[in-house]
This record gives C-alpha cells, structure tokens and sequence, in this order.
C-alpha cells in the first residue's frame, strides 16, 4: 500500500502533454498518492483548466504542437493569477543550454524524459514543501489583520482594504517590525529608500492615510504615534 504524505495530498496537478500514454502514466501514479489530477494535451486547454481549477502544480511538456511549454512559461508568469504556480518541465532535451533556458524561462524544476514516477513524485513533493513555506513565509497576521505580500492584498477581519502601493508597503514595514519605535526619518529609508530625496513630514501624510483605510474595523490603533521619536505598530494601546 502506497504511504500518502499528509502534507502533500489532495493536492491538484494539472498535467500538460500531447502524448496521452505519458498523462494517463503519471495521472495513476499521482492518484495513488492522493493527488487530484486533470489532463491537457495543449496549451489551449491548459489555461482554460488553470483559469477552471487553479491547479497547486503543473506539469508541462517542452514540446506540444502549437504553443510549446516553455512560450506557456512565460504567458502564465506574466499573469498575477498564475505567476506563482509552481511548474516543472518535462522534456526529452537533455542538452545543458536547454535546461538553463527552462529555468530562466521561470519553471521551478526540470525532469528529462524518460523518468521515473518515484522521482517525479519526489520532485512535486519537494516543490509542494518549497511553495508552502514560502506562501507562509509571506503571510503576516497581527490582531486580525493580515498582509499577503505575494498577492499584495490586506485582509482586516472579513473586510479586504484597498491600499495604495505605498501605504501597502508602508503597512509591510510596520507588521514586519511591530513594537519598535522609529523616527521619521528611519521610516523614509526603509520604505522609500535612503537615497530618495522627501520630506520626513511626507511620512506623516501617508500615514494618515493609511489610518483612514485601516479606521473601520479598528485596526488604525495598531499605528501609535510616539511623541517626540515617531511611531510604534503595537497590538498594546
């Protein structure tokens, strides 16, 4: 009996390849496992199962008629929505330049054919792990307030706020140093750069506004002015 990793399954892989043998090969080896698997045999009907499923991993052939895997690499890395799925190619190259150019094409991992489904099953495993941590890593929660630095949104309770580029990064900078006091000046060289030329009162400004968007659910109270040093993000009033 195959060991299921909790971790790993009920998982969704999308598998793109023209030859049908090889999805139909690697789709009951990864079922077995507790993964959830849907097929494509072309580019086409990879992105409208994307769009459909929004698959945790894909699967892709270097080479399919029409649009190849490497050309759907970049078309999915340029979209938000799927910019951060992780891919590993499948190919029969093996030369050294057409592997570099995968990678660099943005596929996480590259497998040359013929491989075996116990190292295709490691190498998902691996990249599932990598993925995880990663999203985690992302992710900052304080008293209810949340910032998802890979899809730049801000969740307060069930009320998602609609920040601008620099009030979100500014809310990054405080939620990732909460209970430290910095003057104005320490906050323009993290946020805006130490060698952009502002006026320290700029900080105030933006942090007024951020104030404004954070004041319907009470997360505004997290930004405590310090008199005479500058501000504070604490969850202690």
């Amino acid at each position: 009996m195959t060991n299921i990793d909790p971790t790993t399954s009920g998982k969704q892989i999308l598998i793109v390849d023209d030859e049908r043998a090889i999805r139909e090969m690697i789709s009951l080896a990864l079922t077995q496992e507790g993964y959830g698997c849907i097929e494509a045999s072309n580019a086409h009907e990879a992105e409208k199962l994307i769009k459909e499923f929004s698959p945790d991993l894909i699967l892709l052939d270097w080479m399919m008629p029409g649009i190849s895997g490497v050309d759907l690499v970049r078309r999915l890395r340029k979209e938000e929505a799927t910019r951060n799925i992780p891919i590993i190619m499948l190919t029969a190259k093996t030369d050294e330049q057409d592997k570099i150019l995968g990678l660099d094409t943005g596929a996480d991992d590259y497998l040359a054919k013929p491989f075996s489904t116990r190292e295709l099953s490691a190498r998902i495993r691996a990249l599932l792990r990598r993925s995880s941590e990663k999203s985690e890593a992302d992710i900052h929660s304080v008293a209810g307030l949340y910032l998802d630095e890979q899809t730049h949104r801000v969740k307060a309770g069930d009320r998602y706020i609609d920040l601008g580029p620099t009030e979100f990064n500014l809310l990054k900078f405080f939620i990732k140093n909460p209970e430290r006091v910095f003057s104005r000046q320490q906050v323009l060289n993290n946020v805006w750069g130490e060698n952009v030329y502002i006026e320290d009162r700029t900080v105030d400004v933006h942090i007024r506004r951020l104030r404004k968007e954070l004041e319907p659910t009470g997360h505004d109270k997290l930004i405590q002015t310090v008199r005479g040093a500058g501000y504070r993000f604490s969850k202690i009033v």
